[in-house]
C-alpha cells in the first residue's frame, strides 16, 4: 500500500491500529534491513521493551537467522539450525518463549551481537500457514513482560508479516539477478587463464569461493589412466615446489565424497559432514580444521567427468542452499570448458616446447658416424677381468674411449645380449648414441653414467641380483636406466630449471622432477632411434613393461623422490624382501639406482675426492648462474660460502650412509662398500677439523683440491689415531 493512499486524523494516530497504519505506510519501499529497523523501533515503542529482533524461518524450515538487531544491522547474520536450538519450542508447539526458555549460549550470541546483558526476553512465533511458522518476534528487556505484549506482536505482525515476506523474496530474486551476472564476469574472468592451467585452477577456487561464499574449496582432476583423482589446489592455493604446499595429493577415484561424485556424475550437498558416511575425519583431526558442511559437484567435458570441485563449510550459514546448488551447476559448465581449452592449450606449447628441445639437441650434438658403429660392432667383446668385477674397482681409471666396449662386454658378461636377442650393430649404435647424448659439464657427463652403470654390473655380479631378487626383465631394465639416467644434464638442478624459466621447466614443472623426466625422454628418443633400440625383439608385454620400469628407475635417481619413499624401503628391509612381492621389486629397484648413482662414495678416498671437487664445480658454476640471475644461491652452490668437508659429511651421513646400510643388510656380501663409505667419512671429518683453521678466509672453497699440503696434513692425523 502507498504511502499517498493512506490518510489519517490525529485520533487515529494516537491510536494503536492508528500507529500501525502508518507505520505501514512508511515502509512500503524500503529494503528488508531498514524495514526491520522501522518495525524494531515500532515494537520497543509499543511495549516499552529496550530491545527488539527478528528471527527469519528459512523456506526449508530448517534454521532460522537473524541480520538485524534493534537499531543494528549485523555485519555477520547470526543462525541457529532448528534442529538444536531453544527456539524449536516456539515454532513447533507455537507458543511463546521466556528468558528461561532459552539455552545460555544461544542467550550469549545475542547479548554479544547487541552488547547488553539479557535480563527479560519475550518470543512470540508469526504463522505464516495453519502448520508453518514463518519468523519469531523477540522482545528484550522490559520489567515484565504480560499478555497485551503477545497480543501485540500477533495484531501488530497480521500485516507486517506479509510486507516483511513479500519485501525479503523481492530481495532474493534481486540476489538471484546480481548472482547470475556476477557468474557472466566469472566466464569472463576464466576464459581470460586458458594459456596457464595453475592461473586457471586458482581462479577457479577464488571464483568458486566467491559465489557461494564457502570456507575452503579443493580442486580435483580426473586421471583416466589411473583411476584417480588429483589434487593440486586448495584453499586457492596451488602446489608448487617450495610454495604454499609440498606436493599434490592422490586419492582413488571411487572413495570418499569427491570419488562418489566423480563416479557417479551426481551433486553432492552435505549438511553435516560427520555424520555423512563417505566423509574422511581422519584428515580433520590431522590439520585441525573442522569440516561443517560440504558442497561436491562434477566438472564434466561433452561427455564424461573431468573433475571435482569439493566447498566446505558455508560462511554464515548453517550449510549451503539450493540456490548454491544451482550456481554451482551453472559454474561447472564454465569450468568443463575452460579446463579442457586449457589442457589443449597446454598440449600444443608442449609440443612447441619439445620440439625446441629436440632442434637443440639435435644442433648440440652430432648424428653417429657409421663407421664409428661397424668398427665397434666388429671389435671382439673381451671378458671382463677379475679386477673389473671387483667391489674396489674404480671404474674412472679407464680410458673413456674404452668405456663403450667395455658397456657391451658388460652386457655380454650378463647374458642380456643372449637373452633379449640384441642385435649386436644395434647395441652399438645405442651406446655410442647414449655416449653422445651426454653433455660435458664437469660430473654429469657420461663418465658418471658408465661409473653408475658399472655399479649395476658389480651388483649383479657380487650380489646375484637377477632371478634371486630381481627378474630378468627388470635386471635389464634397471642396467639400461643406469646409462641413460642423466641423458643431457646441462648441468644445473631441478631447482634452477624452475627459477630460470627454461623450456624444460615449462614441459614437465607440473609434473616434478624436472631433469629425471627429460633423461627418460631422451632415452626414448635415442631408444626410437633408427637402428638404437635394443628392445625391439621383446615381446609387446614385455617392452611395455621395461619401459615402465625404466622410467619408475630414472625418476627415483631425484634424491626428493628417495627421500619421500625411504621409509617404505626401510619397512621392506625389516619385514624381509618377499621375492612374490611386487611392491618390493619396485623398492629394490629405487634403493638399487639411489646406490648405483652414489657409487662413487664407495671408492678409495683419492677417488672420493676427485670425485667431490668436479661435484662442486658444477655446483658452484650453478651458483655463478643464480648469482647472475638476481637468486640468492644455497650454501652448497656458493663457492664463496660453501664448506665442503662440512657439507660432504652432511651428505654421507643423511644420504649415503642410510642407503648403503639398507643395501647391505639385504646383500651382506657388499659390506665392502658400507666400509669404504664410512672410511671416507672419516677422512672427511679431519679434513674438515684442518680446512677450517688453514681456510677460514678463503673466498673460494674449491683451492683445498689444490694444496698437496693440506692432504698430507689429514694422512698424517689419520695415520696418528691408528697408531
Amino acid at each position: 500500500m502507498g504511502c499517498s493512499l493512506i490518510r489519517t486524523s490525529e485520533d487515529e494516530e494516537s491510536s494503536l491500529p492508528g500507529r500501525l497504519l502508518h507505520l505501514i505506510g512508511n515502509v512500503a519501499d524500503n529494503n528488508f534491513c531498514d524495514l526491520q529497523v522501522k518495525v524494531n523501533k515500532f515494537l520497543e515503542r509499543e511495549s516499552g521493551s529496550k530491545y527488539s529482533f527478528i528471527l527469519m524461518v528459512s523456506r526449508d524450515q530448517q534454521d532460522i537467522s537473524c541480520t538485524v538487531m534493534s537499531d543494528k544491522i549485523l555485519e555477520e547474520r547470526i543462525s541457529f539450525p532448528i534442529q538444536s536450538n531453544s527456539f524449536t519450542t516456539a515454532i513447533k508447539e507455537k507458543r511463546s518463549l521466556t528468558l528461561d526458555d532459552i539455552k545460555q549460549d544461544q542467550i550469549s550470541v545475542i547479548e554479544n551481537s547487541l552488547g547488553c546483558v539479557a535480563e527479560s526476553l519475550l518470543c512470540v512465533s508469526v504463522p505464516k500457514k495453519e502448520d508453518t511458522v514463518s519468523m519469531i518476534v523477540c522482545l528484550l528487556n522490559k520489567k515484565s513482560f504480560c499478555e497485551e505484549d503477545e497480543k501485540l506482536i500477533l495484531n501488530s505482525f497480521r500485516p507486517l508479516a506479509h510486507i516483511l515476506l513479500r519485501t525479503e523474496a523481492h530481495e532474493e530474486e534481486r540476489r538471484l539477478r546480481e548472482e547470475c551476472q556476477s557468474l557472466l564476469t566469472v566466464a569472463k574472468n576464466l576464459f581470460t587463464h586458458l594459456d596457464d592451467v595453475t592461473l586457471l585452477l586458482r581462479e577457479i577456487m577464488a571464483q568458486a569461493r566467491h559465489l557461494t561464499k564457502a570456507e575452503r574449496c579443493s580442486l580435483f582432476l580426473l586421471e583416466k589412466e589411473r583411476n584417480e583423482l588429483v589434487a593440486k589446489v586448495f584453499d586457492g592455493n596451488v602446489a608448487e615446489d617450495g610454495t604454499e604446499t609440498t606436493s599434490e595429493v592422490r586419492i582413488p577415484a571411487d572413495q570418499g565424497i569427491a570419488g562418489y561424485v566423480a563416479t557417479s556424475g551426481e551433486l553432492l550437498n552435505i549438511h553435516d559432514a560427520y555424520s555423512h558416511p563417505l566423509f574422511y575425519r581422519k584428515m580433520d583431526e590431522t590439520t585441525g580444521f573442522k569440516t561443517r558442511n560440504i558442497l561436491c559437484f562434477p566438472i564434466k567435458d561433452d561427455k564424461d567427468v573431468i573433475g571435482v570441485a569439493e566447498l566446505c563449510n558455508k560462511l554464515n550459514e548453517r550449510c549451503f542452499s539450493s540456490f548454491d546448488e544451482e550456481i554451482a551447476k551453472a559454474f561447472a559448465i564454465y569450468c568443463g570448458i575452460s579446463i579442457m581449452h586449457s589442457l589443449m592449450w597446454k598440449k600444443v606449447r608442449d609440443a612447441q616446447h619439445r620440439s625446441r628441445l629436440s632442434n637443440e639437441l639435435m644442433m648440440y650434438h652430432m648424428q653417429v658416424p657409421p663407421e664409428e658403429v661397424v668398427k665397434l660392432t666388429e671389435m671382439v667383446i673381451p671378458r671382463p677381468d677379475e679386477d673389473f668385477s671387483k667391489l674396489t674397482f674404480i671404474p674412472r681409471s679407464l680410458n673413456e674411449q674404452d668405456t663403450v666396449l667395455a658397456v657391451i662386454s658388460m652386457f655380454e658378461d650378463m647374458g642380456m645380449i643372449h637373452k633379449w636377442r640384441i642385435p649386436r650393430n644395434t647395441l652399438s649404435m645405442f651406446v655410442l648414441m647414449v655416449k653422445k647424448g651426454y653433455r660435458d659439464p664437469p660430473y654429469h657427463n657420461w663418465m658418471h653414467a658408465f661409473a653408475v652403470g658399472h655399479f649395476c654390473y658389480l651388483m649383479h655380479k657380487n650380489a646375484d641380483i637377477m632371478g634371486n631378487y630381481l627378474y630378468e626383465l627388470e635386471s635389464l631394465a634397471l642396467f639400461v636406466a643406469c646409462l641413460c639416467h642423466d641423458l643431457d644434464h646441462r648441468g644445473t638442478n631441478n631447482n634452477f630449471q624452475v627459477a630460470s624459466k627454461s623450456d624444460l621447466a615449462a614441459l614437465y614443472c607440473s609434473e616434478g622432477s624436472v631433469m629425471e623426466r627429460h633423461h627418460f625422454a631422451q632415452a626414448m628418443a635415442i631408444l626410437n632411434t633408427d637402428g638404437c633400440n635394443i628392445l625391439e625383439n621383446l615381446s609387446r608385454r614385455e617392452y611395455t613393461q621395461c619401459l615402465d620400469n625404466m622410467r619408475d628407475v630414472i625418476l627415483a635417481t631425484d634424491l626428493a623422490h628417495h627421500l619421500r619413499i625411504i621409509e617404505d624401503i626401510e619397512a621392506m628391509q625389516t619385514e624381509g624382501y618377499d621375492f612374490k612381492n611386487q611392491l618390493h621389486h619396485q623398492l629394490l629397484m629405487c634403493l638399487l639406482i639411489t646406490c648405483c648413482d652414489l657409487s662413487d662414495q664407495t671408492k678409495d678416498w683419492k677417488s672420493s675426492k676427485k670425485i667431490a671437487e668436479l661435484i662442486y664445480s658444477e655446483f658452484f658454476s650453478q651458483g655463478d648462474l643464480e648469482k647472475a640471475m638476481g637468486v640468492h644461491p644455497s650454501e652448497m652452490m656458493d663457492r664463496e660460502k660453501a664448506c665442503i668437508p662440512e657439507l660432504q659429511i652432511g651428505f654421507i651421513e643423511n644420504i649415503v650412509l642410510p642407503a648403503y646400510k639398507i643395501l647391505v643388510s639385504l646383500f651382506p656380501k657388499v659390506e665392502a662398500t658400507l666400509n669404504a663409505v664410512q672410511t671416507n667419512r672419516l677422512f672427511w671429518e679431519r679434513m674438515r677439523d684442518v680446512y677450517k683453521r688453514r681456510y677460514s678466509c678463503s673466498t673460494s672453497s674449491l683451492d683445498m683440491f689444490e694444496d698437496e699440503s693440506l692432504e698430507q696434513e689429514v694422512l698424517a692425523a689419520l695415520n696418528y689415531e691408528s697408531d
